[in-house]
């Protein structure tokens, strides 16, 4: 109890000194000797010199990247077929190629006249890995070797080239979106290119709208146009020709189109 009295007293004490002279006027503290404030300014250390801004450190992009212009890069790089084949099978940014089993990317004679674009693969071009294997295939097989042309055939002038728009197939064979052509086109045009073919027949809307970007497979068929600098001919899809037999006399007309080109 001594102890604590003791250090109540000073306490005590102290504040009381404290409250004398806050009323004096003290209103700062001091030392016991005056000191020259300007004489410490000059003699004060030099603050250290600031050691500039380290250089920003370039950070990854949280962009997604522009998956047209990552095409067009890709497919300009490619100088061989093989290039070009390798680059849309490495084509990480269309997402139908998640879904897919196989890049489907061409069938026939790349030294072919004639080059057939169609629109994407379905079930049976996505287990086997070629474009048109299916009945529509089968029937498009007939329709061209009815005039003398075949993609089996060793002879550039009777053989045909077939790929698609899309290398993979849209889940429940779908239609293809907008985005999804316009992120394949530069692989398409690439892959014109280096085929060169004398002619191009495009059967379907999908491949129509990638080429020209008109709609109407049904009006627009059997009339010659122009797309990449090459003739085009536009013709109905062998799927759609399979519905509605009785079109096939307008297919037959178009193919003796492509014919007397071709002569």
């Amino acid at each position: 109890m001594g102890i604590a009295a003791d250090i109540a007293d000073d306490w005590h004490a102290a504040l009381a000194a404290l409250a004398w002279q806050v009323e004096a006027g003290a209103d700062e503290t001091i030392l016991d000797a005056p000191v020259n404030r300007y004489d410490l300014a000059a003699e004060a250390p030099k603050p250290l010199a600031q050691k500039a801004p380290a250089a920003a450190v370039p950070q990854a992009s949280t962009t997604a990247a522009d998956p047209v212009a990552a095409a067009r890069a890709a497919a300009e790089r490619s100088t061989t077929l093989e290039d070009l084949s390798a680059a849309m099978a490495s084509f990480d940014l269309c997402d139908l190629k998640k879904g897919a089993r196989n890049t489907v990317f061409a069938d026939g004679n790349p030294k072919a006249r004639v080059l057939i674009l169609g629109e994407a693969p379905g079930a049976e071009e996505d287990r086997e890995g070629r474009p048109f294997v299916g009945r529509a295939g089968q029937l498009l097989d007939r329709m061209f070797a009815a005039i003398g042309l075949s993609r089996t055939s060793p002879d550039a002038r009777s053989a045909v080239y077939i790929t698609n728009v899309l290398p993979w197939r849209p889940p429940g064979n779908r239609d293809p979106e907008p985005a999804e052509i316009a992120m394949m086109l530069p692989f398409v045009e690439r892959h014109i290119a280096l085929v060169d073919p004398q002619v191009i027949v495009v059967v379907g809307n999908t491949s129509l709208f990638a080429l020209t970007g008109g709609k109407g497979i049904l009006r627009a068929r059997g009339t010659w146009s122009q797309a990449l600098r090459k003739p085009l001919l536009p013709m109905a899809h062998p799927a759609y020709l399979l519905r509605n037999p009785s079109a096939k006399r307008e297919a037959w007309a178009d193919l003796l189109s492509l014919q007397a080109r071709l002569r």
